[in-house]
């Protein structure tokens, strides 16, 4: 062991004060970089790690020029007769300098690392931005930064090149180990460079153990406690008005958007947003009665909920939600997410991990609500989701339904004016979603704000919504109820969307008739023939196989093959003659298996009825 041992105490100076001042600016610059879209994103990211990538001679150049005498701050501090240069301040510069890249960008990843529907939905809750960060973003980024301290820690005690730099090798004064290791092998004392060698290696690596020591011990007991958790309780069981077909909005109930538009109730959307290689161009209003949003994947179904929410802004357009008015971009008008009054239930549900459950609920509750109050509300959306006793489990322990749950119990407890649900039964089983769909029908008759509902599946769009807005690639190509829209389809798009498999195109032959060109036959309709007819198509459940052939439109068929399900058979019928390969047929139709077990020994050619009341004609 060396007589002098202040090269141990200058290290662990001036590597806590770097490492100090790193902390601050390394998460302050992490958080400011995460949300900056600026051209010069790129260039200020390349100063950042820039002391990363130079050799650290580099950086001590740059930082004597910075703060030697003839340099600008040395300038600064010379009347004040204070000077950093060959002092241990110098060595706490040189440290931070080298340090920051390391805290900035591993900071910068834990923070990327958020879910940002967690952010998101903290600003639909009432939350500021400064709130969102202290109470989300830092505490779920604290694994992340705590590595990143310790790296940085790491790295400040093992500078060299910038500290001899700019502070020297001044034994007592600035001599930190690494410089003590290097003139000690340099004058041959070897056994004293082994010393300091072992104590820096030992100050580092047991800080980086002791942090990877605390991160798996937490993961072990999260885990730990997901186990027990996932299991706790089973879950519970619980003709159309006349539209207008504007220049850009096609299907717009014209009644409802004027009464929206003038009165102070219900929520009127007229938007537009340019997307990169999309564009998003809806208008519609609703009322109280849940609007279901049906459309497939890429519809911008998603994109509209947030453009309502203030998660993202419209190109064009204005949002109107009970007289108050969210967005318009004429008037310059768009209100932050805190300020809309809007619950918003995303697919993951995006409940905060570090929060209990009662925490999560209190989340967007009024501020000014007493301890107590703040209690009786949880419990009262607890009871209202059934999960009574709940309060101070954490969300890794509950099922998947159990946090849809929660998720529509936070969102409600803000006593939103509109509650937009995006796809909230998507992660769930096919037995799950049955019983949370039913309770979510119950929980939604007895709110009484605007409900938008998205999904892409007809038949959970049919239960939950008595309105229905179908859109393809950003446009709204059906606005009307339920019945109406699965009736009455508007398009092939619309129809696919609703169920329909069996679609021809068609011509008008006379007033009552028409061809179905790739069907082969012409067929009798009760419907009377817009000059705008494109297609025709029948449900496959609504197909009729019959002996009878005295009915109109009743033509032979031959099977092709059949697709089988638990309950049902799919007939794949050629019509006419005899298919030539399986792929070779025209309709498919529906036959329960009773049905199936008669039918399927009877001689070919079979005979099917395509009922002209049934029959849907598109444009």
């Amino acid at each position: 062991m060396p007589l002098d041992l202040s090269p141990l105490w200058i290290s662990l100076k001036t590597s806590i004060l770097a490492t100090f001042i790193t902390f601050f600016l390394g998460i302050a610059a992490a958080y400011w970089m995460l949300g900056y879209r600026g051209k010069a994103k790129s260039l200020i990211e390349g100063i950042f790690v820039a002391p990363l990538i130079l050799p650290p001679t580099v950086v001590g150049f740059l930082l004597l020029l910075l703060f030697g005498k003839n340099g600008p701050v040395g300038k600064l501090m010379e009347p004040l007769g204070f000077s950093v240069v060959f002092t241990w301040y110098g060595a706490a510069i040189a440290a931070t300098v080298v340090a920051f890249p390391l805290m900035y960008k591993t900071a910068l990843g834990a923070f990327e690392q958020i879910d940002t529907n967690l952010l998101r939905v903290a600003r639909t809750l009432g939350a500021k931005e400064s709130t969102i960060f202290w109470r989300i973003s830092l505490p779920l980024a604290v694994p992340g930064i705590l590595a990143a301290t310790t790296l940085a820690f790491a790295r400040a005690l093992g500078e060299f090149g910038a500290t001899l730099m700019l502070a020297g090798n001044i034994p007592g004064q600035t001599q930190t180990i690494p410089m003590a290791i290097y003139f000690a092998v340099e004058g041959g004392a070897i056994e004293e460079g082994w010393f300091w060698a072992v104590a820096i290696m030992g100050i580092s690596l047991s800080g980086i153990i002791a942090v990877n020591y605390w991160q798996e011990t937490r993961g072990k007991r999260r885990t730990a406690g997901g186990t027990g958790g996932a299991g706790f309780r089973r879950e519970r069981q619980p003709k159309g008005e006349q539209k207008s077909r504007g220049e850009n909005f096609p299907y717009v109930t014209v009644s409802e958007r004027q009464s929206v538009r003038a009165s102070s109730s219900g929520l009127f959307v007229d938007i537009e947003k340019q997307l990169p290689g999309f564009s998003l161009q809806v208008c519609f209003s609703t009322l109280q009665q849940p609007l279901g949003l049906l459309g497939g994947s890429g519809a911008g179904k998603s994109i509209i909920l947030r453009c309502i929410a203030g998660i993202e802004t419209p190109t064009s357009g204005r949002i109107v939600l009970n007289g108050r008015v969210l967005f318009d971009s004429q008037q310059g008008i768009n209100l932050p997410p805190r300020d809309r009054r809007i619950g918003f239930v995303v697919q993951n549900y995006a409940l905060f991990p570090h929060m209990t459950v009662g925490q999560n609920i209190a989340f967007g509750l009024s501020k000014g609500l007493s301890t107590t109050a703040i209690k009786q509300q949880i419990e009262a959306q607890l009871i209202t989701v059934q999960l009574q006793g709940y309060s101070d489990r954490y969300p890794h322990q509950l099922s998947g339904g159990q946090q849809q749950r929660v998720a529509l119990a936070r969102a409600l407890a803000s006593q939103p004016e509109a509650l937009l649900l995006d796809e909230p039964f998507s992660a769930l089983d096919t037995h799950l979603r049955s019983q949370l769909e039913q309770q979510m029908i119950e929980t939604l008759a007895n709110y009484e704000g605007v409900t938008l509902f998205v999904t892409h599946n007809m038949e959970e769009a049919y239960r939950v919504c008595p309105n229905l807005l179908v859109l393809e690639k950003g446009k709204a190509v059906h606005y009307g109820t339920k019945h109406e829209i699965f009736e009455r389809p508007a398009t092939v798009g619309v129809a696919q969307l609703t169920g329909c498999k069996n679609f021809s195109s068609a011509v008008a032959v006379t007033s009552g008739q028409m061809e179905a060109i790739d069907w082969g036959c012409t067929l009798r309709v009760i419907e009377p023939i817009s000059d705008a007819l494109s297609n025709v198509g029948i449900r496959a459940h609504q197909i009729i196989l019959t002996n009878d052939l005295s009915h109109e439109n009743t033509f032979p068929c031959w099977l092709v093959r059949t697709s089988e399900t638990p309950h049902r058979m799919t007939l794949f019928l050629k019509l006419h003659h005899p298919s030539t390969s399986h792929s070779d047929y025209h309709l498919q139709a529906e036959v329960f298996k009773e049905k199936w077990a008669t039918l399927k020994d009877q001689p070919m050619p079979w005979y099917v009825r395509l009922d002209p009341l049934r029959l849907i004609l598109m444009e």
